[in-house]
Order: C-alpha cells, then structure tokens, then sequence
C-alpha cells in the first residue's frame, strides 16, 4: 500500500486485472489537495509526451448581466503576463520547448491545456502555477485585448449569418438563465467593462479549489503528484464562487424570430428545451441527435441534402455535458429556389416522423456504432484521453465514464419515440430564421 502525502485526500480508480499484464487497463489517479485543487492523474506510456489541462468551473453561464463576455475576456488576458513572465511570453516558452498550447470558453467552463515532451512537464506546471495566481492585467494589455476580442465578435457573430442567428435564437429561448447570453459577450458589454470588474472575476473564479488538473501521459502518477503538491500546494484556498441558482420556466408557446443578414442563402435553425446529462432521458437524446444530424449517414443529411437535394447542409447536436438543462437543436440551409418556410416545414416532418414512427433496427444500430466508435477512438489521443476524463469530472466524477457506452448501447427504438414525443411538442420550439438582405 502506498503512503500518500498527509496533506492530500486520495482517492484511487484502479480497473479489474493482474498488475503487469498487457490487458491491464489504465489507472487514474484522482486527488485533492487541502486547497482544494482536483487531480486526475492517467499513466500512458505510449509516447513520450504528456497533455496538462486546467479546467475552471467558469464560462458565460457565471456571468452577471451587463457583465457579458468576461469569461472569454479573460482567458485571452491569461496570455498577456505576470510579473515572472511578461506578455506572449507564455506561449513562446511552450513552443521554444516544442509543445502546443490553447484555451477554450465555453458556457460552463474555461479550459488552458499543453501537449509537450514528457519531460518539460515541470515547466508546464510552474507556468500554470504561476498564472493562477499572478496575472498582472495591465490597463494597456487589456485595452489592447478589448479590440481583439470585439475584433473576434465581428467576425465570428456579426458578420457570421449563422452565428448571428445562433446567438439571437439562443436569446430566445432562454428569458431567465444565462445560457441565453453569447459566450463571447454582447458588444456593449465588451466596450464597458472594467479591468477591476475583470481583476474581480479573476480573483472569485480563478482559485485552486475552482478548477480541476487533469494530466496524462509518459510519467509516473505518484512523482507527478508530488510535483503538483510542490507548485500549485502553496496556492490559498479562495472563497466559494457565487452559485448559478437561475432556471429556466417551463416553455409553453411557440417562440419564433426572423434575422436579416447580408448573406447568400437563408438558414432555418430549432432549438427544444432539453435536459442534460442529470436526466434518464439523456442517453436516449444523444442517440436520436446522431439519429437526426450525426453526419452523412442522418436523416437530415441523407433525406434533404442527398436525395431530396432541398438543403446545401443539414446539421444540430445536443449537450449531454451542459450543466444546466440546454437546448437541442438542429439547422438547414435551403438551396436557392426552396424557401426557408418550405426548409422548416421539412425539419419540423422529420421530427414528427420520430414521434409517430420507431426508428428501424439498422438506423438505431448505426448511431449507436457511431457513438461508440467515436468514444473508443478517443483512447488513441492522450489529449483527448484526459479532456475526456475532465467532461465526466466536472459533471459529477471521471467513474461516470465507465457508465456511459452501457448508456447508450440500452437505448431502444421506443426510447427514442417516448423522448421525441415528450420533448419535441409544437408549443415547446424555438425557430429563429434567417433572411437573407443585399
């Protein structure tokens, strides 16, 4: 039996077989410190190279109104230096080390990763360490920012038809929780906000006992646990983040809005209100999302972009990882000489074929497959490896994991029937359709 550091509570998954067989699974490592810092630690000594992710329990969905935008904000101002590390000087010294690096805003979190050789881990850890808790935020640097980011809304939003739509049916759809607010921030926000306003966020949400290190890779679980100890140890503990106590009423009305855009070609876009991974419907959503707009093989693709020609693309998806209830939604863009109302009376048949019809054995089968062999060939990449790790952490523990394909491999055509029909009502959707305009 090991001995553990006194100041960590441990917490070992070990996966059933004889150590130092070649069938033995991976084991994970999980750990807290008395910071409160979660640790998930995965061996994998296939190549010699290691991913860090950093994981904080924060996005769009902790943002107070008139305050939007900040989570993003701030994940571009996390490059832009501490007093040991001046601005860029993050980035440079990961590539002059031959690693990668990048971050991501979601609604739910902000995540900071570094694929690298195996043995610049230390220098990975010191950089995070450092900037957990040392980000200068210089008012030149975050003027400077500013204009990227609303450079970055311009671009992605404003002048993206179906990112403009997207945020507006978004809005729509949600009157009370912040799922309703764009990741990215409305662009009044982005000009107002203050480098205290951000020095504040940074200091609620950017804490040790907010955020989640996930590593995996070519090392050794217990000498990388005590090098964690050793940086990020010292850090204090931070006050609780406020909860996100919104919700969402219950939808009762048909919601629906036009956009006009210069664009070449009208997009229709639906969104129901949909539980997340919480819910025993969630297993059977993610099979009928991939049923309905899971590549080429979908319905939506094969029947209107393939063999019916109405649609140049077809496509939706579902959040099974959202922390809060979130839309499930799907898109077409019609071709020219369909109408987008011709567009949504197609999209809407499909889904009433779903309530009315089971889906046939083969078709159930195929998105299962799909599921799964997407899942499994996650395993191929130790990046994907531990950011999978992280999405069943953050939702209420990586041993969540090991449930999910046996999920979905139970989901049946009446499954998919029952949801359709309890989820995808006239009064419950939200249409946002795109005109185009010169």
């Amino acid at each position: 039996m090991r001995r553990w550091l006194p100041a960590l509570i441990l917490v070992a998954a070990v996966a059933a077989g004889s150590p130092g067989t070649a069938a033995e699974p991976p084991r994970v490592l999980a750990a807290t410190l008395d910071n409160g810092l979660r640790v998930l630690l995965l061996e994998d000594h296939r190549s010699p190279i290691v991913t860090v992710q950093l994981w904080y329990r924060v996005g769009s969905r902790n943002e107070a109104r008139g305050a939007t935008g900040i989570a993003h904000f701030l994940e571009h101002l996390m490059f832009r230096g501490t007093p040991a590390h001046g601005p860029g000087e993050y980035a440079k010294i990961v590539e002059r080390n031959g690693g990668q690096d990048n971050a991501f805003t979601s609604q739910d979190v902000t995540s900071y990763y570094v694929d690298i050789a195996a043995d610049r881990l230390d220098l990975v850890l010191a950089l995070e360490a450092d900037r957990m808790q040392n980000l200068t935020l210089d008012p030149k640097i975050v003027d400077s920012e500013r204009e990227v980011v609303t450079e970055e809304r311009r671009t992605r939003t404003e002048d993206d038809p179906g990112g403009a739509l997207g945020e507006e049916v978004s809005a729509l759809a949600f009157r009370a929780h912040p799922y309703g607010q764009p990741i990215i921030g409305w662009a009044v926000d982005l000009k107002r906000i203050t480098r205290e306003e951000i020095r504040a966020f940074y200091k609620t949400y950017y804490a040790p006992n907010n955020a989640l290190l996930v590593t995996a890779g070519d090392f050794k679980s217990d000498a990388v646990l005590e090098k964690i100890k050793a940086a990020f140890g010292p850090i204090p503990r931070g006050p609780e983040p406020p909860k996100v106590l919104a919700v969402e009423p219950e939808q009762s009305s048909e919601r629906r809005l036009n956009v006009q855009r210069p664009a070449e070609l009208p997009i229709v876009y639906l969104g129901y209100p949909v539980p997340n991974h919480q819910s025993p419907d969630a297993a059977a959503l993610e099979v009928l999302s991939v049923v309905l707009s899971g590549g080429r093989s979908s319905r939506l693709y094969r029947h209107l972009v393939y063999e019916r020609q109405l649609a140049l693309e077809a496509g939706g998806d579902y959040s099974y990882f959202s922390f809060d209830p979130n839309l499930f939604w799907f898109y077409a863009t019609p071709l020219p000489g369909q109408t987008p109302q011709t567009m949504e009376k197609e999209l809407l048949g499909e889904m009433d074929r779903l309530r009315k019809e089971p889906v046939g054995e083969e078709e159930l089968k195929r998105a299962k497959n799909q599921i799964e062999a997407g899942f499994v060939f996650q395993e191929d990449s130790v990046h994907r490896r531990a950011s999978l790790l992280a999405r069943f952490e953050l939702i209420g523990g990586f041993a969540l994991k090991d449930q999910y394909l046996d999920k979905i491999r139970a989901i049946t055509a009446d499954d998919l029937k029952r949801v359709a029909q309890r989820y995808f009502g006239e009064d419950k959707k939200n249409v946002g359709i795109l005109l185009p305009k010169s």
